[in-house]
């Protein structure tokens, strides 16, 4: 493919560089500069009076040296290892042999300053004063290879590193000069040689070394148009027809640019080519007359510059040069350009959305889709492409294939910007294409579900539509959108299948209920499901399956609540779905229900019956084994009872019987049931059907069951009370308060009532088992004088002072503040009962100060023994000691408290002229008491909840705070230093 049929762009900005001149003033890039290298982070120059300049990155020469042994030797190649401070010069100083030296760029030589010098090796060629033409260096610098304009090639093999000595050898010759000398690294090290008469393999290295030169091709190239790219080991030759590639298996592809070459070079993945000037005839046509003479002359005389991407098969820069190159290279990752002129020019690569908006400008998606990958760019740009290269086609009509470019970029896409342009009909098509492509890459959403449902019914595809809902594999679209959009287009058979294929249990009851109104059918396919399956639906439709179904379902409920639900077997298989001819008309739901339904809890098993109803058994048949699980609490089937009172006492009564209920289900059934029982006893017209619920109910309060198993009732006393109020049945309420010990309510009916006789017999009944009756009685009795004008009420006043006062159970005070408030009581009523509380407080108050006096006394006495003990002196007679009873002899011990011991008698061990403290051994016992006691009380101070406590249980709360007044319970610890 020629050259000139690939597209040229402007994909690299070309500006010339200033460059300072150096210490001296002098130009930098001046006509003395002969050869140029590059390191990774500065640039070097060798120029004919044998010096070598260093670089920076802003060109500023940082350090120059003498290379060349000789004033007359010029510096010709320049080497510079990379990833290491060693840099190769090759001097020449005709007819002499070249010099080729070694330098260490991290050291410095004391006498020079300049960098040392490592290593001095004289090129041999055989004594032929030819100038040298190329240079190739291993990585490792144990081989250097040097090529002669007299077609020779001696290779250098040593220690350059330490100078411990080297050989030289001549491993190639030929009647064409050397034009270049390239080296692929790797275990087997391969040096390539140019001649101008062709292309040559030599094996220096590794396996195969000592072969014969290998001809890689018989045509040979110039100077500097030779170069090897290291990211594919590959030696890229250029020739005037074209340029060549070559590889371990020998010459690659290739290029076709006719044109004479200068010089090859690579800069990241483009090839750059230096073409000089061209040298033709150009006939002087009106053509070429109509260009004007100096335009052609500028044309064909001047050199080009062109960076080609060979991979892609464009050109991504071309011009024409000011003035003729000198020398192309690349650092610190920019590729620079210097003519003979000494101008330097910077080639800076675009960014890659200006590459791709240059190629937008010109339609060549293509192009730019493969430069997107090559790139390595994410996939949201590549699909931006794919998606502008839709646009483009759809504009020029192309339809189909603008179509495959959405597909293409269906990640990134907003699904809307294409869809709206394939909403014509004439278009549904590529529409439903789009559409299915969503739904496979889980893109779609439920309104593309909907679209694309609505699409197959438009063009009435109903094999498509089987074939998207019946797709193997994970489902790719909304299952509830697909059933509603079956549903709404009458395709009920798919929308069952779907359900059921899915396990959407409450899809398909659905549909039967919603859309056929089968309920029976709905019930069975219920009663045929797994419990945890059967339990969300049961729950859902219940009101509606009670309805039209009350006996079954309500039998349903019960077997289901009561743990004893058995899921049903005789389910037909699902048949194969058939288009729908009438276009909607609803089928037997029951051809494509699946089996078998206890295995399944959410899709289908494969496993099914005959189709043929002869074939399957019972409908009534149950399974062998009831499934485990876990029964639902009874109070969430309350409300699905609503209307329908026989069934819910069913229910109730049902489970009931169980005796494995919990004490809070056994509550929640029996206070239903027995709120249904005087619910229905209320709406009965006749007297003995009525009398017949209340009985139910009065033997449900007295009971625990409807059979009478228990003594004690589950119902709890308040719902009792409230029900029986709210449904007038007294009776409920009596028992109710006299089964569970409610004497203070009894009294208060009584009470509230005015029923004064009442509430005399309920006090003499109830009062000696509840004594709280008593201050109730007498603030009703105290309440007005009607009141205590009636009937033995008087006596009965008297009698409740009385207990009152025996028991304790009010204080005086409060007593009469009760009986001043009615104002019907009388002095002479309570006479008796002040005049006996007065005595007997009395008799307390004296009582009470006699034990305080004798707590004065004792603690006077105390006082003054411990004064004495501790300012007077103390007076021991004892003769015998207090332990062993023997006569008392030296060394004696006496205690404070008179008892005296031998010291040997406790034991005792002298430090100094001191006994060690110690306490008496009669007295320790009794004192030991008394602190922990005393550490008790200052413990107890900060317990505030056992004083609260206390406090609580008490019935003289008096008494009690007297008493933790005396352990200091109230005393503020004071902080001991």
């Amino acid at each position: 493919m020629a050259l000139t049929s690939w597209k040229t762009f402007p994909f690299f900005t070309a500006s010339q560089v200033p460059v300072p001149a150096d210490d001296d003033g002098a130009y930098i890039f001046d006509n003395d500069l002969t050869c140029v290298t590059t390191s990774e982070e500065s640039l070097f120059l060798g120029d004919n009076s044998g010096h070598v300049r260093v670089l920076s990155q802003s060109f500023r020469v940082t350090r120059s040296f003498q290379v060349a042994d000789t004033p007359h030797a010029a510096v010709r190649l320049l080497k510079q290892i990379p990833e290491t401070a060693f840099l190769l010069t090759v001097c020449e100083d005709l007819p002499n042999e070249p010099s080729l030296k070694v330098w260490a760029l991290d050291k410095t030589e004391k006498r020079t300053g300049g960098p040392k010098c490592l290593c001095t090796v004289n090129v041999q060629n055989g004594r032929r004063p030819f100038p040298v033409s190329a240079l190739a260096v291993l990585d490792d610098l144990t081989q250097v290879a040097v090529g002669f304009a007299n077609g020779s090639v001696t290779i250098i093999r040593g220690d350059f590193i330490h100078d411990r000595g080297t050989k030289q050898r001549t491993v190639f010759e030929s009647e064409d000069p050397i034009t270049g000398l390239e080296v692929r690294q790797g275990a087997t090290k391969v040096l390539y040689i140019a001649t101008t008469g062709r292309i040559s393999s030599l094996v220096i290295s590794g396996k195969g070394q000592g072969q014969p030169v290998r001809t890689v091709d018989n045509r040979g190239c110039s100077v500097g148009c030779m170069t090897f790219d290291p990211a594919t080991n590959d030696v890229i030759v250029a020739r005037e027809d074209a340029v060549y590639y070559y590889g371990l298996n020998g010459r690659g592809p290739s290029y076709a640019f006719d044109g004479p070459k200068k010089l090859v070079k690579l800069y990241k993945e483009y090839v750059g080519l230096v073409c000089p000037p061209r040298v033709a005839q150009i006939s002087k046509t009106k053509t070429f007359r109509r260009l004007g003479a100096d335009e052609v002359d500028d044309i064909f005389s001047s050199s080009s510059f062109t960076l080609l991407d060979t991979d892609l098969r464009y050109v991504a820069f071309t011009e024409s040069l000011p003035a003729p190159p000198r020398e192309v290279f690349v650092n610190w990752g920019e590729l620079f350009l210097l003519t003979e002129d000494g101008k330097l020019f910077r080639y800076e690569e675009k960014s890659l959305q200006q590459k791709l908006d240059i190629l937008y400008q010109r339609n060549l998606y293509i192009l730019a889709i493969n430069l997107a990958q090559k790139s390595g760019v994410d996939n949201a740009l590549q699909n931006m492409i794919f998606r502008k290269y839709g646009d483009h086609l759809y504009q020029k009509g192309d339809y189909d294939t603008a179509m495959q470019q959405y597909l293409r970029a269906i990640d990134n896409t907003e699904p809307s910007q294409v869809i709206r342009k394939y909403l014509d009909t004439q278009r549904i098509h590529n529409l439903i294409d789009y559409l299915e492509e969503l739904h496979e890459h889980d893109k779609a959403t439920a309104d593309h579900t909907t679209l694309l449902l609505n699409c197959y019914a438009k063009l009435k595809d109903t094999e498509k539509l089987d074939a998207f809902i019946r797709q193997p594999g994970e489902l790719k679209f909304d299952l509830d959108t697909a059933i509603a959009m079956c549903r709404q287009g009458g395709y009920f058979e798919q929308a069952a299948y779907l359900a059921t294929k899915h396990g959407e249990n409450e899809m398909v009851i659905d549909i039967l209920i919603e859309d056929s109104k089968k309920y029976a059918e709905a019930l069975q396919y219920i009663w045929r499901l797994q419990p945890e399956a059967a339990y969300p639906v049961l729950i859902k439709y219940a009101r509606v399956l009670i309805e039209h179904c009350p006996t079954d379902a309500t039998k349903l409920f019960i077997d289901y609540y009561m743990g004893q639900y058995k899921p049903k077997e005789d389910v037909p298989a699902v048949a194969d779905i058939q288009p729908e001819v009438s276009g909607g008309a609803f089928q037997s739901l029951s051809a494509l229900w699946t089996l078998p339904f206890r295995g399944r809890s959410g899709a289908s098993a494969s496993t099914t019956l005959p189709a043929d109803a002869s074939e399957l058994p019972a409908t009534d048949e149950v399974a062998e084994a009831a499934p485990q699980y876990q029964k639902p609490p009874p109070r969430s089937a309350f409300s699905l009872f609503v209307d329908h009172p026989m069934e819910f006492i069913h229910f109730l009564e049902a489970l009931l019987q169980q005796s494995s209920l919990s004490q809070s289900e056994k509550v929640d059934l029996t206070t239903a049931l027995f709120e249904m029982y005087l619910e229905t006893a209320n709406n009965c017209a006749d007297t003995t059907g009525k009398e017949g619920w209340q009985k139910k109910a009065k033997d449900l309060i007295t009971t625990n069951d409807v059979n009478n198993r228990y003594a004690e009732p589950a119902i709890d006393i308040s719902n009792v009370l409230l029900l029986s109020s709210l449904s007038k049945f007294p009776t409920g309420t009596m028992l109710v308060r006299e089964r569970d010990n409610l004497y203070p309510d009894i009294l208060r009916s009584y009470t509230s009532a005015k029923d004064t006789a009442g509430a005399i017999s309920a006090l003499k009944k109830y009062g000696p088992e509840d004594l709280s009756l008593y201050p109730l009685a007498l603030t009703y009795f105290a309440s007005s004088e009607k009141i205590i004008e009636e009937a033995g009420v008087k006596e009965e006043v008297q009698i409740c002072l009385q207990k009152i006062d025996q028991e304790r159970l009010m204080a005086p005070l409060q007593v009469v503040k009760i009986l001043s408030q009615g104002g019907s009581v009388t002095m002479g009523m309570v006479k008796d009962y002040l005049a006996n509380n007065i005595s007997r407080e009395r008799r307390e108050i004296q009582s009470n100060r006699k034990l305080a006096d004798s707590y004065r006394t004792e603690t006077a006495v105390k006082k003054t023994e411990i004064e004495e003990l501790t300012t007077k002196p103390v007076v021991f007679q004892a003769r015998r000691c207090s332990s062993c009873g023997g006569s008392l002899d030296l060394p004696v011990v006496h205690f404070m408290c008179k008892h005296s011991f031998h010291q040997r008698c406790l034991n005792t061990t002298r430090v100094g002229s001191r006994v060690e403290d110690t306490e008496c051994p009669i007295c320790q016992p009794g004192n030991e008491t008394i602190k922990r006691i005393r550490q008790q009380q200052i413990e107890s101070t900060e317990q505030h909840d056992l004083f609260q406590a206390a406090l609580q249980k008490s019935t003289d709360r008096f008494g009690t705070v007297s008493e933790f007044f005396g352990r200091g319970v109230m005393t503020v610890a004071v902080p001991t230093d």
